[in-house]
This record gives structure tokens, C-alpha cells and sequence, in this order.
């Protein structure tokens, strides 16, 4: 009983006759390992085919899953209406993960479908799966937006689920790799693409189930990638458990990469016997989300005190909505830990917060608002983590996946233009009037002094054709 093996696999239409009409023979070698996971699925007859898709209902900030007792679909948009589905859902094993999502206050639920009818990501699997196997209910599962651990904690509700209800399940992960292989393809080419196809063979040719979590935002859209948030949910579904992982194929002939690959869990005895020179050889080694938060804790600790102090700031007034008061409040380990001059000096400071490697909120002061930097950094790292209008404040269940970075800000000294500046050594602060635009140096994703300036001026609302100033600053960061 449990999951009894995972599945990768793509989902390009004309891989299916009807739709590719001869043009599927270029991809020939993907189809026949597709032939060869769906002989194996049957041969598994499994009760629940679980099936993640990146086309079916997708928000930013929630996991739909498909409600109801079936869906239908066929494949008319892709010029094969004959090619026709009729699913039966496992109305059971989707309820009890909304119920246990929803007590876990995760952001999952069958609220807010978008259309019902089944999506390609999912009929191509299944066209295949059909073939050799008729039997079995479907859960379908859309990605978000949120974090790769938020689409990994989500596997791991689902194998809670599975086995709790003792399903026979499979756990078929539909996702292409790469769009941006050849310059001939649909998307052009990156060199983010090829190396993100080999990247990802590669991590799951090995199941290292925690390297997935590792793979940067901006890499992955720079690839054009389609299913990683797919494969990574997939990944969840077997944390704490060992595995063996094989590779059938990888094709890159459309400019879009294709791989097809197995999970199997395996005995403890057959898996050290396997993986003799695996650092994860045992089952509780490839508890990966426990090892993210261990590293999590361990960065924590070895926080400078503005960080803690920071830290410390937010938590108090998550917790127990009380800022803490200068001196009085700042916890000994904390007071032992800051300079004099965080409470003699008086600077603008920024505070950055985020979670799971995505931006949850900052807020800063260009100077100082204060009498001292310690409690600029107190103010605003209540600001930062509740009152940041691009986001929901933070809630008490958030504070442990919570990275802080703190920047002290240097005296602002006017500049005659761009070529004064650098985006890894200085921030930049355009002026025109009252209205001001500010962006700290040494960004993810700003890679030149255009791009600096070009986003101060729309967080000032200051417009290219307007009259304004620059200046620069220089920043000390504790992390």
C-alpha cells in the first residue's frame, strides 16, 4: 500500500497520432518510454493515478486541486477531438487532503476552478496510461506560484494521505524540461536551457530529492523550464523514503526537452546494498524537508546580533503584537552580540525578509527616522514583515522558514550620472521633487546600472522624460 512509484513524464500533444500526424516520429524514443512507464503502471494496478499538471487551474498563492466526482477532455484543441477522456476522480483521497491541508493552514483546496474540462498536461499521460490500463481513479493537482518547499511540502501531504487511506497509488509528475534549447525551437534559445535539461536528468537519474530545492527561480525561467514545480511535488511524495531512479529517455529534437524517468521506493537492505557511497542511504537521510529546516535553524544561529535583533523585533510583535522597547526589551544573548554604535549611531536601514528564497517583504528608511540604528531596525522589521503593501502581513506558522538580511545605509552623495555608479557596490536613490525612488545594491536579477536606475525610478513613480537627480549610497549587509 502507499505510493508504489513515481513517474516523469512530458506532455507534448503531438507526441499522440491523431494530433502529431506523422510529426511524432521525431520523437520516436520519448514515445516508446512512455509505452514503457504505461506498461508499467498496469502492471502495477494501482487503486489512484495522482497527476500534477502545470496546465490545469494555477494561482500564485494556492495548489488547486480538481473537485468533484470526474472531468472529461479530449484533445479537439489540438485537432483530434476523437482522442476522448472521461475520468473518474478519487472523490475520497482529495477530500481528506483538503481537510488535512486546511488544518495545516497550507494553501491548498478545490476552490476557484477555472475550467473543468481535463487539460493536456494530464490527457497526454493519460492516452498512454489508457492504453494498457483502464482502470484506477485520477487526482489532478495544479502548481503556484509558491515556493519549491511549499510544492514539496504539498508531496508530502499527499503521501500522508495515500497511505493513511491505504491506496494503491502511482504519482505521474507531467512536465516538459526546457523550452529554450535550439534556436529553431518555439521559445529561441538560452543558454539557461541545456543546462538546465542536464542539471535536472541528472538530479533525478540520482533521486537527490533535496538538490531539487536548490535549482534558483531565475535559472529555472531563464531555462523556459515547464515542470519543475511538478517534479519537485513528485519529490515530496517520497520524503523519508528510499528509492531507486531510472532515466528511459531524454530528447531534445523540437527545442523543447522530453525526459521520461522512474521512482521506485525499495526495501532498506536492497537500497544500502544499491547506494553504498550514498551520504543519504538511510531512509530518515532523505528526509530533505527536515534537513532544509536544520540549515535554516543553523543560518539562524549564526546571525550577527542586527539580524537577531531584527528577528527578534518581528517575532515579538507577530506573537505577541509588542514591539519591543529599546534596552528594556532586547533579549541579553542579543544585547551581548550588538556594537556600541547600533545604539550611539543613527543611520537609514532596510530590512529584507524571505521565505523559501522568495521576497516576503522589505521596507526601509533612506535616513534615519530614530535615535539610533537599533531601534531604526526594530521599526522596521515590524514594517517589513506586516505592513509591506506588496503582501500578506506574516503569520506566527511562518516565522521558521524566515530568512532576514539587515542594510545599514551610508551617507547619500549626489552624482553627475550612471558612470558613478556600480549595482554591486553602491544603492542608487532617484529624486525629482518630493517623489523619490531608492534600490539597494548587489540585487538578484540587476545586473547593470540601467536596470538599477530603471526600477528606482518606478518605485519613485518618476518617469524617464522628468528632471530628476541621482545619488548613490553605500550599504553594510548583515546577514
Amino acid at each position: 500500500m502507499g505510493i508504489l512509484a513515481g513517474f516523469v513524464v512530458p506532455h507534448p500533444p503531438m507526441i499522440v497520432p491523431d494530433v502529431g500526424r506523422g510529426s511524432e516520429a521525431r520523437i520516436k524514443e520519448t514515445a516508446e518510454a512512455y509505452e514503457q512507464v504505461a506498461r508499467e503502471i498496469a502492471l502495477l494496478k494501482p487503486d489512484t493515478i495522482i497527476i500534477t499538471s502545470p496546465h490545469t487551474t494555477m494561482y500564485s498563492n494556492y495548489f488547486h486541486i480538481s473537485p468533484g466526482k470526474g472531468a472529461k477532455g479530449d484533445l479537439g484543441d489540438f485537432r483530434a477531438p476523437k482522442v476522448k477522456f472521461d475520468e473518474e476522480y478519487d472523490y475520497e483521497l482529495v477530500n481528506r487532503l483538503v481537510d488535512i491541508t486546511y488544518n495545516a493552514g497550507f494553501p491548498a483546496g478545490i476552490e476557484g476552478e477555472r475550467e473543468k474540462r481535463l487539460d493536456h498536461g494530464t490527457m497526454v499521460p493519460l492516452y498512454f496510461i489508457r492504453k494498457f490500463y483502464g482502470k484506477g481513479k485520477i487526482v489532478r493537482i495544479g502548481l503556484s506560484g509558491l515556493s519549491l518547499i511549499d510544492h514539496y511540502q504539498l508531496g508530502i501531504y499527499i503521501k500522508n494521505v495515500v497511505n493513511e487511506l491505504g491506496r494503491r497509488a502511482v504519482f505521474v509528475a507531467s512536465g516538459d524540461l526546457s523550452h529554450k534549447l535550439q534556436e529553431y525551437g518555439p521559445y529561441g534559445y538560452a543558454p539557461e536551457g541545456p543546462l538546465y535539461d542536464d542539471r535536472i536528468m541528472d538530479t533525478l537519474g540520482r533521486a537527490a530529492f533535496g538538490e531539487m530545492l536548490e535549482f534558483d527561480e531565475e535559472f529555472c525561467d531563464k531555462a523556459a523550464e515547464c515542470g519543475h514545480r511538478s517534479f519537485v511535488i513528485m519529490s515530496g511524495a517520497f520524503d523519508g523514503v528510499n528509492v531507486k531512479s531510472k532515466v528511459y529517455s531524454h530528447q531534445d529534437v523540437t527545442g523543447v526537452g522530453y525526459g521520461v524517468c522512474s521512482i521506485y521506493p525499495i526495501a532498506e537492505d536492497d537500497y544500502n546494498e544499491e547506494n553504498k557511497n550514498d551520504e543519504n542511504k538511510k531512509a530518515e537521510d532523505r528526509c530533505f524537508l527536515d534537513k532544509f529546516l536544520a540549515k535554516l535553524e543553523e543560518d539562524k544561529s549564526r546571525s550577527d546580533g542586527y539580524v537577531k535583533l531584527a528577528r527578534a523585533s518581528l517575532e515579538s510583535y507577530i506573537i505577541n503584537k509588542k514591539k519591543l522597547r529599546l534596552l528594556d526589551d532586547i533579549p541579553s544573548e542579543i544585547m551581548s552580540e550588538l556594537p556600541r554604535e547600533a545604539f550611539e549611531k543613527q543611520a537609514g536601514a532596510f530590512v529584507s525578509i524571505h521565505k523559501n528564497g522568495e521576497l516576503r517583504g522589505c521596507i526601509g528608511t533612506i535616513a534615519p527616522t530614530t535615535e539610533c540604528v537599533a531601534e531604526e531596525i526594530i521599526n522596521n522589521a515590524i514594517s517589513a514583515s506586516t505592513r509591506d503593501p506588496r503582501f500578506d502581513a506574516i503569520t506566527e506558522d511562518e516565522l521558521k522558514w524566515l530568512e532576514i538580511n539587515v542594510d545599514i545605509l551610508g551617507e547619500p552623495e549626489d552624482i553627475d550620472g550612471p558612470d558613478e555608479l556600480d549595482v554591486k557596490r553602491y544603492g542608487v536613490i532617484v529624486s525629482c521633487g518630493m517623489r523619490r525612488g531608492l534600490l539597494l545594491p548587489d540585487l538578484e536579477g540587476v545586473d547593470d546600472v540601467e536596470t538599477q536606475i530603471s526600477i528606482a525610478m518606478r518605485k519613485g513613480g518618476i518617469k524617464p522624460t522628468d528632471n530628476y537627480t541621482l545619488q548613490r549610497f553605500e550599504v553594510v549587509r548583515h546577514r
